[in-house]
C-alpha cells in the first residue's frame, strides 16, 4: 500500500525535491541560530562587541529573510503538490469505479462511493503534502539538534533522551486506539453521507407521503452515531494530544532546572545553557511536529486504506488478454446452456438454459417476475457473467471480444430512463458523443420527440433537471429512444420501456419504438402483451424455463398460457391459474 501511495509522487517530484530542498534549509538555519546565540551572549555581550553583535544582527536577519522564501515555496507550492496528487488519485479512482461491473454497485451504498471521491481523498491530499516534508523536516532537525546537545553536554543530552523514551512509549501506546477511533469515524461518515444521499433523492416521494418527520428520525439515528464516533474518536486524540504535549513541556522544565543547576556549579557556562535550551527547543519542536503529525497521518492513511480498497479490486468483468473488437455486427445471439445466479450461494436464476435469436430479427421475453427475463437483458452485454454456459454474438462468445466494442453494438432503454442533469442536447448526445446538431435533430425527430423540444423556450438547451424530473413518465422514454437513435447499434435490448406510461403514451411511443427496431435484432421484455403482437417470435418463461414459444398468432391458437394471459389482459381480470404469474 504504502508502495502504491508513494508512486503518486513521480509526476511531480520536481515539485518534491525543491520542496524537501526547502524544508533542509529551513532546517539549516533552525540549527544555526542557536550556536550564533551562545556565542552573542559569551562573547560579543561580555566584550561589547557591538561591531559583532551588528553582523549577528544582519546575519540573522539574512537568514531568516531566507527561510521566509523556503517556507513561502512549501506552503504554496507543497499544497499545489497536493491537490495535483489529489486530481490524479480522483481520477484514478473514478476511472476504476467506470470499469467495476454492476455486482460493485449492487454491494456498495452511492453515498460511500461520494465519501471516498471526497472525504478521504481530502485527507490523503493532506498527507501527501505535509507527510514526506514533516518526516524530512522533522528527521533533519532531530538528527541535527541530537548530535549537537551530545557536542555541548553529553550529561545534561542523556537526561534529554530519558525524557524523549518516557515520551516515545507513552506516544506508541494510545496510537492504536487513536487509529481505530478515527477509522470508525470515517465509517460513521460515510453511512451519514449515504443517509443524506439517499434522503435528498427521494425527496418527492418523502414529501408526497408526509414523511418528513420520518426521515429527519431516520436521520438523527445517523447523525448521533456519527456525534457519537466523533465524540470517542477527539477524546482518544485528547488525552494522546495532551498527554504528549504535557511530557513535551515538563522535558523542558527539566533541562531548565538541571542546567541551571549545572551552571550553578561551573559545569557549563550561560551561553551554553543558553545554546542547549535552544536547541532543546529546537529538538522538542520536531518531535511534537512528530506527534501533531501522527493525527494527521491516521486520517490520511485510514483515507487512502478505503481508496486503495477499492483502486485494488480487480474487475472480475474485463477484456481477457486476446480479445478483440467485435466488427460488422450482423445481430445473431446465442445463449448456450447458461447458468446464473447473483450471488453464488442463492438460486439460480437460469439454469441450463439455450435460447437462439436471428440477425434483425424482434423477439419477446414473457413470464412472471424472477424467471430471469431481466438477467437476460443483462447478460448479453455481459454486466454479470454467467457461472456456466456462453453467450454468442455473430458467433463470436462475448468474453472473447473487447466490452467496449460489445456494449458499443447494443443500445438499451429501460422501463426507469436515467436521465443526466443537464440539457436534452447533452442527454440525446450521450448516445454518440462525437454526433453534430443535425444528426440530433433527426434522432429526436425519429423518437417523436422534436415538436415538444422546440415548443420550449430554450429547446435543445432547456435543462431537465436531477434525473429529468421536469418532463414527463413519456418524454423521458422518448428521449431514451432518441439517444438509442443516435447511437445506432444493431442490436436492441428494451426492457419494459412502455409499462408504466399511459395507454395514449403507449401507442405514442411504441410507433417509435416499431421505427427504431427496424433492421435490428431486438430483444423485447414485455409487461403489456399488446406491445409484442408483431414481433417475429415470443419466448413465454417459467421456473423452468421456456414453456412456450412462437409468433403472436401462434401462441394464442395453442390456447395456452400465453393466450390465457393476453386475454386476462383485455378483460381486465386473471384467472386463477395464472394469479401468480403477473408479468
Amino acid at each position: 500500500m504504502f508502495r502504491k501511495f508513494a508512486s503518486y509522487y513521480k509526476p511531480h517530484m520536481r515539485i518534491f525535491i525543491i520542496d524537501l530542498v526547502c524544508a533542509m534549509v529551513v532546517a539549516a538555519v533552525d540549527l544555526i541560530f542557536p550556536a550564533l546565540s551562545g556565542m552573542y551572549v559569551d562573547d560579543f555581550i561580555p566584550n561589547k562587541n557591538t561591531h559583532m553583535m551588528l553582523v549577528f544582527a544582519g546575519v540573522i536577519l539574512a537568514m531568516y529573510l531566507v527561510r521566509v522564501g523556503c517556507n513561502f515555496y512549501i506552503n504554496y507550492w507543497g499544497h499545489v503538490m497536493g491537490s495535483r496528487i489529489q486530481y490524479d488519485m480522483r481520477k484514478e479512482l473514478f476511472s476504476h469505479l467506470q470499469s467495476l461491473p454492476f455486482k460493485f454497485f449492487d454491494d456498495n451504498k452511492t453515498g460511500k462511493i461520494m465519501n471516498h471521491m471526497t472525504s478521504d481523498l481530502a485527507e490523503v491530499s493532506e498527507l501527501a503534502h505535509h507527510g514526506p516534508e514533516d518526516i524530512f523536516l522533522s528527521t533533519l532537525m532531530l538528527v541535527g539538534s541530537f548530535i549537537l546537545l551530545f557536542m555541548k553536554n553529553a550529561a545534561l543530552a542523556g537526561i534529554l533522551m530519558f525524557c524523549v523514551a518516557v515520551l516515545l512509549i507513552f506516544t506508541l501506546s494510545r496510537r492504536k486506539k487513536v487509529t481505530e477511533a478515527f477509522r470508525d469515524t470515517r465509517r460513521k461518515q460515510a453511512e451519514i453521507n449515504s443517509q443524506i444521499e439517499n434522503s435528498i433523492s427521494g425527496i418527492r416521494l418523502t414529501q408526497s407521503f408526509s414523511n418528513e418527520e420520518y426521515e429527519s428520525d431516520k436521520f438523527d439515528i445517523a447523525n448521533v452515531q456519527y456525534r457519537d464516533s466523533v465524540k470517542r474518536a477527539f477524546k482518544q486524540m485528547g488525552i494522546y494530544s495532551t498527554g504528549t504535549h504535557f511530557l513535551a513541556d515538563l522535558l523542558g522544565v527539566v533541562i531548565i532546572v538541571i542546567g541551571g543547576l549545572f551552571v550553578a556549579y561551573e559545569r557549563m557556562s550561560m551561553g551554553e545553557l543558553v545554546t542547549f535550551l535552544l536547541y532543546t527547543s529546537i529538538f522538542i519542536r520536531p518531535v511534537r511536529r512528530l506527534i501533531d503529525f501522527t493525527q494527521q497521518l491516521q486520517r490520511g492513511m485510514t483515507g487512502f486504506e478505503r481508496v486503495y480498497g477499492i483502486l485494488n479490486i480487480d474487475p472480475d468483468i474485463k477484456d481477457s488478454e486476446n480479445a478483440k473488437p467485435l466488427k460488422d455486427v450482423k445481430g445473431s445471439i446465442e445463449l448456450e446452456n447458461v447458468t446464473f445466479s447473483y450471488e453464488s450461494d442463492h438460486i439460480n436464476v437460469l439454469k441450463d438454459f439455450s435460447l437462439s435469436i436471428e440477425e434483425k430479427k424482434t423477439l419477446a421475453l414473457v413470464g412472471p417476475s424472477g424467471v430471469g427475463k431481466t438477467t437476460i437483458s443483462q447478460i448479453i452485454p455481459r454486466f454479470y457473467d454467467v457461472n456456466q454456459g456462453d453467450i454468442k454474438i455473430d458467433g463470436h462468445s462475448v468474453k472473447d471480444v473487447t466490452l467496449s466494442s460489445l456494449r458499443k453494438n447494443i443500445g438499451i432503454v429501460q422501463q426507469d430512463v436515467f436521465l443526466f442533469y443537464g440539457t436534452i442536447r447533452d442527454n440525446i448526445l450521450y448516445g454518440n458523443p462525437e454526433a453534430g446538431d443535425d444528426m440530433i435533430i433527426e434522432a429526436a425527430k425519429a423518437a417523436n420527440i422534436h415538436d415538444f423540444i422546440m415548443s420550449l423556450p430554450k429547446g435543445y438547451e432547456a435543462m431537465i433537471g436531477e434525473r429529468g424530473v421536469k418532463l414527463s413518465g413519456g418524454q423521458k422514454q422518448r428521449l431514451a429512444i432518441a439517444r438509442v437513435f443516435l447511437k445506432n447499434p444493431p442490436i436492441l435490448i428494451l426492457d419494459e420501456a412502455t409499462s408504466s406510461l399511459d395507454n395514449a403514451t403507449e401507442l405514442a411511443i411504441q410507433a417509435s419504438i416499431e421505427r427504431l427496431a427496424k433492421d435490428r435484432t431486438t430483444v423485447i421484455i414485455a409487461h403489456r402483451l399488446s406491445t409484442i403482437k408483431n414481433a417475429d417470435e415470443i419466448i413465454v418463461l417459467s421456473d423452468d424455463g421456456i414453456v412456450e414459444r412462437g409468433n403472436h398468432d401462434v401462441l394464442i391458437e395453442e390456447n395456452g398460457v400465453y393466450s390465457e394471459l393476453y386475454h386476462a389482459q383485455f378483460k381486465g381480470f386473471i384467472p386463477d391459474k395464472i394469479s401468480k404469474e403477473i408479468v
